[in-house]
């Protein structure tokens, strides 16, 4: 079978589109053949190195969509390692059914960006009726979906963008107002007339996170799920009480799917609300395997909107 492999950490010039041995199940395990890879900005980290995820030599990737071998069941996953391939093997217990009007690259597209974004709405922050959130990157892969689910619970959203094309999506997909990042704590104040939001939604890191902190009202919370223009400079933790008793959050998806009861009960939430045309899926470009490293290049640059694809 063939598989995306980096030899060594580095930049989107590490990965290889080559031909590997097929993978051989373990106890518990179930091969499946792939149909579509759900990329994310962790296989970025990954790849980078530092700690996160497989260490080289490995098959990048996590998330994806296809069938299981033996059976013909359509399934989905997040979590299983070598993602990036033609066939996995990958645990009975990880593996999420698809609903019949869920598609393969639907699943694969939303299954982590959209748990992500659940918990973050549900959970991180429980979204009441009538609460301003900034959501970050709006129109991003989470960002969308966030910005969805935020407004299904009665949030109102502030969302930041890059570019006029990003702020129409985010405004397609809800966001009562949009703006950039320079400047936004004091215009997402303004905006709220003066009070600041009940949460930062931050997936950006280095770049927005301390701002961020000036846009929160009093007992705001500051969830940071991820760092795409880099890790924070050190949190000061004493700036927490006089800027109104702040709250920081760093989650993980682990840690809200961290058992098979777990998973299976958010997936299941987040299908239900795709099935029932209540939360839209934005694919914003599909590849072909072998082009990879073009994806990573396009992910990084930030000139992608929506889930990115790989067609195995």
């Amino acid at each position: 079978m063939h598989a995306v492999v980096f030899e060594r950490n580095g930049g989107p010039e590490v990965l290889e589109y080559k031909e590997v041995p097929d993978p051989e199940p373990r106890e518990r395990q179930v091969l499946v053949d792939v149909e579509a890879v759900g990329i994310n900005y962790r296989d970025v980290y990954e790849r980078e190195g530092g700690g996160y995820g497989s260490e080289p030599p490995a098959i990048v990737g996590v998330e994806g969509a296809g069938t299981i071998a033996d059976s013909g069941e359509r399934v989905a996953w997040t979590g299983v390692p070598g993602s990036y391939a033609e066939r996995i093997a990958a645990p009975r217990e990880q593996l999420v059914s698809l609903p019949e009007a869920v598609s393969s690259e639907v699943a694969a597209a939303a299954l982590l960006q959209g748990m992500t974004a659940h918990y973050l709405a549900f959970d991180s922050y429980p979204i009441e009726q009538g609460d301003w959130v900034l959501v970050h990157a709006a129109a991003g892969g989470v960002g969308l979906l966030l910005t969805q689910i935020a407004k299904l619970r009665g949030g109102r959203v502030i969302g930041t963008t890059s570019t006029d094309e990003k702020a129409a999506l985010a405004k397609e997909a809800g966001a009562d107002e949009v703006i950039g990042y320079d400047g936004f704590p004091e215009r997402a104040r303004e905006i709220t007339g003066g009070e600041g939001v009940a949460a930062v939604y931050d997936g950006v890191g280095k770049a927005t996170f301390l701002d961020g902190f000036v846009a929160l009202r009093p007992t705001g919370r500051m969830i940071l799920y991820g760092a795409a223009s880099g890790r924070p400079d050190p949190l000061d933790t004493g700036i927490l009480a006089p800027r109104g008793s702040l709250y920081v959050q760093r989650p993980t998806l682990a840690t809200y799917v961290r058992t098979p009861e777990l998973l299976h009960q958010r997936a299941g939430q987040l299908f239900d609300l795709i099935e029932q045309g209540k939360l839209e899926v934005r694919i914003g470009a599909r590849y072909p395997l072998q082009q990879a490293r073009q994806a990573h290049e396009d992910l990084q640059a930030r000139k992608t909107t929506g889930k990115l694809l790989l067609i195995a």
